[in-house]
């Protein structure tokens, strides 16, 4: 038995959740945060076997992608009279970043 973390981009949690529970993999979906652009995230737990791993991480992937964004950085504390210039940055948001955990006991209740 194994724990699955995977914690991924708002905008993508609701789709892989519908696609886990579209297999019949129970999934617990949760709010979080943080990241480079502390932006919001979802946290989704799933208890599965060993041999249903593979399936899980194919179903993350095929519904959690990359995508690029431009933000423009915080000004830094300046002192009077100096200028600063900000400039849009790139980023890559989305993806998923998965842990996979061994289990000792499972019991569903």
């Amino acid at each position: 038995m194994k724990l699955v973390v995977a914690i991924v981009h708002q905008d993508d949690a609701g789709a892989l959740v519908d696609a886990l529970l579209d297999k019949e993999f129970r999934a617990t979906r949760l709010q979080s945060a943080g990241g480079f652009l502390k932006q919001s995230n979802a946290t989704i737990l799933l208890g599965v076997e060993d041999a249903e791993v593979d399936e899980v991480m194919a179903i993350v992937r095929d519904n959690c992608t990359s995508r690029t964004q431009v933000v423009n950085p915080m000004p830094p504390i300046m002192e009077p009279g100096e200028f600063f210039m900000p400039y849009p940055l790139e980023v890559e948001l989305g993806g998923a970043t998965v842990f996979v955990v061994p289990v000792e006991r499972f019991e569903r209740l």
